[in-house]
């Protein structure tokens, strides 16, 4: 998780081809106008028929909103078709829903498991979640790390963990994850219920 500077800043890590039909989709079936969804959502009505039309990318936090506005999951835009309950992800098609300098960050929550956020993140040696502390609403969040050493900042605490240590605190503590060893690291978040979008702490 990362800050977000603009709502209709695209994320970077590739266009994925069924987030824009599936806003499509939904916004009819609800029957809202372009312009109705955007004042929802806080995004423009041009930024969203770019999106419907695949002619653009949206951040991580317009896709919160937009998803909120919609009334579904995050994960839903994702769908390419509807899954069972058992749906599989492969490790390769996993869905990049952000990228930072030196990490990368996964979509792992499939529907209908619809009250859970689940992510997983690469980072490399000094990556992290970005410059600065940040908040996403308040939620449980649990952090495990799966290999490597990170240090989790949690407003003015420093804890460093290592493979196979967790840590559960508040979304609402402005905290910022840091890879603080010499290899690679890997982690896990699990966040419920669901948040919105992530605020930089001031």
């Amino acid at each position: 998780m990362t800050q977000v500077a603009s709502p209709d800043a695209p994320a970077p890590g590739g266009r994925d081809p069924h987030v824009g039909t599936r806003v499509r989709e939904y916004r009819l079936m609800r029957r809202l106008t372009l312009r109705a969804l955007g004042k929802a959502a806080g995004v423009s009505p041009s930024f969203l028929s770019q999106l419907e039309n695949g002619r653009t990318d949206a951040s991580v936090g317009s896709l919160r909103r937009i998803s909120m506005a919609l009334g579904v999951s995050m994960a839903d835009l994702f769908e390419p078709a509807p899954r069972a309950w058992h749906a599989v992800l492969r490790r390769a098609d996993r869905p990049q829903v952000e990228v930072t300098a030196g990490s990368r960050k996964f979509m792992i929550a499939q529907p209908p498991l619809r009250h859970l956020e689940i992510y997983t993140g690469e980072f490399g040696p000094g990556g992290s979640t970005g410059d600065g502390q940040y908040t996403h609403g308040d939620a449980q969040e649990v952090l495990l790390v799966i290999s490597g050493e990170v240090t989790l900042e949690l407003s003015e605490e420093r804890h460093t963990l290592r493979t196979g240590d967790s840590i559960e605190y508040a979304t609402s503590t402005p905290h910022r994850l840091v890879n603080s060893g010499q290899g690679p690291a890997e982690v896990l978040w699990v966040i419920s219920p669901p948040t919105p979008d992530e605020v930089p702490s001031t």
